[in-house]
């Protein structure tokens, strides 16, 4: 059972992004130019807003708290707060923890990144996540971990 935000730091993880799956690290491609491109405006503006969907459609299968520091946690949380929360990120450089409890799953989503991580997500929520994030037109792939 995992019962910290650092326990779910430390478990399995998938990602919810732009690419269908890893880019090699000798790979010839332009991956950094590209996701320089991505998270520039206004093109970070419509891939947050494909998270915010995201997250959205998935709160009508589970319930969901919310928290910016991953210690104070809010949950039966309005649509709109949640936009406010996921566009938060972006102005705030901050850090949005996603917390679905009765599947033991948590999201992250940083200004940093052009994807939303997933940790420890049951094969169920893996299905319905990539359902849900193929209707955005991105995609749930497992990377390499250590």
């Amino acid at each position: 059972m995992i019962i910290s935000t650092e326990d779910y730091l430390e478990a399995p993880y998938w990602v919810i992004d732009i690419l269908p799956k890893q880019v090699p690290a000798h790979s010839s491609g332009q991956y950094f130019r590209i996701d320089e491109y991505y998270r520039s405006y206004p093109h970070i503006n419509a891939l947050y807003r494909k998270f915010t969907n995201i997250l959205l459609k998935l709160n009508c299968y589970e319930d969901m708290a919310f928290s910016i520091d991953g210690d104070e946690w809010k949950s039966k949380t309005l649509p709109d707060d949640i936009e406010t929360m996921v566009s938060g990120c972006l102005s705030d450089n901050s850090m949005l923890y996603i917390l679905l409890p009765a599947v033991e799953t948590m999201i992250t989503l940083s200004v940093d990144d052009t994807y939303m991580t997933v940790y420890n997500p049951n094969e169920e929520t893996q299905e319905l996540l990539s359902a849900l994030a193929t209707s955005e037109g991105l995609f749930l792939w497992k990377p390499e971990q250590k």
